[in-house]
């Protein structure tokens, strides 16, 4: 018998919590929050980002900043110069987040110690 993958989402009857958890998830992605921090400073550059975000390939970068527009969450500007400049703006909703994420960011630095200390305990014990 061969067990198959189920689409959970044909399971959430209530659309409402399907929107919510692919907004969370969206946001809270790996690369998310690092362009979202850099965007909320003020337009930013592509190039930017790249040096900004680390470890982000052009692809992901490519991807992330064409989801997060889709999103409503950052402005894609170009400007018709040679080479073309594109700059990236965070909207109101996307500063609206980072106001949000500024408390959690702060909360992980203060407790990143903590946390190494106690990963480091877990897994001399396990």
């Amino acid at each position: 018998m061969v067990q198959r993958n189920i689409d959970v989402s044909e399971q959430v009857s209530d659309s409402t919590a399907c929107t919510v958890l692919q907004v969370l998830e969206r946001v809270s992605g790996k690369w998310a929050i690092g362009i979202l921090l850099e965007a909320a400073r003020g337009p930013v550059r592509f190039t930017e980002l790249e040096r900004a975000v680390k470890g982000i390939s052009r692809r992901m970068l490519t991807l992330t900043l064409r989801n997060l527009e889709r999103d409503g969450l950052l402005v894609r500007t170009v400007y018709p110069t040679v080479p073309p400049k594109v700059e990236y703006t965070a909207t109101d909703m996307a500063r609206e987040l980072y106001e949000l994420l500024m408390p959690l960011t702060s909360w992980a630095e203060r407790h990143r110690a903590a946390i190494a200390d106690a990963r480091a305990v877990y897994d001399r014990t396990a």
